[in-house]
């Protein structure tokens, strides 16, 4: 993480700040790419997800794990390609197998969607990690510098207010909705 703090010449406020934005962009944007590829795989909208909100935590965790892992190896867009689909692999791979395994639970089932060539047990599958990957370059190359730009314009007690209460309404939710689905 220190290669985004130098990068950038954030403080360790505004890294934090930017952590939580790349979650939550990366949660939205699973939202939004889930919402359309079930679109076109079903034919109609079908909200996914683990949450109430416009984000699928997966993807948020996903996004995190780039700006951790891969961010710091972005001098070559091709490391950064195959970076992130290993690291979106391994973490679908790792969670849909833990999920089912260990918990009974199957949030994704590539076995039964459209495309799902290099399909890995359900879990993971060449297209998902080929569009991950490529999420994985526009975080690195757009999103990171967009957001690390959009913290240094404004105030900082304001920016950190804003992704401290972004963070907060994303945990809840995703906590909320697992003891609502415990309940059921």
């Amino acid at each position: 993480m220190e290669f985004l703090k130098s990068d950038y010449s954030l403080n360790d406020m505004q890294l934090m700040d930017l952590l939580i934005l790349v979650m939550v962009i990366s949660g939205i944007s699973g939202f939004i790419y889930e919402l359309l590829f079930y679109r076109i795989d079903l034919g109609y909208f079908v909200k996914r997800g683990s949450s109430y909100g416009p984000w699928v935590p997966i993807y948020a965790f996903g996004g995190l794990a780039y700006a951790i892992l891969v961010y710091r190896f972005k001098e070559s867009p091709l490391r950064v390609f195959l970076l992130s689909v290993i690291v979106s692999g391994v973490l679908e791979y790792v969670t849909g197998w833990v999920l089912y395994n260990v918990f009974g639970t199957r949030l994704w089932d590539y076995n039964t969607e459209i495309w799902n060539f290099g399909n890995i047990g359900g879990y993971v599958c060449f297209r998902s990690v080929f569009v991950f990957g490529l999420a994985g370059l526009v975080l690195i190359y757009a999103v990171i510098p967009m957001l690390a730009r959009f913290i240094k314009l404004f105030d900082p007690a304001f920016v950190n207010a804003v992704c401290l209460t972004l963070g907060a309404v994303f945990a809840l939710d995703c906590i909320l909705y697992q003891i609502m689905k415990l309940r059921n």
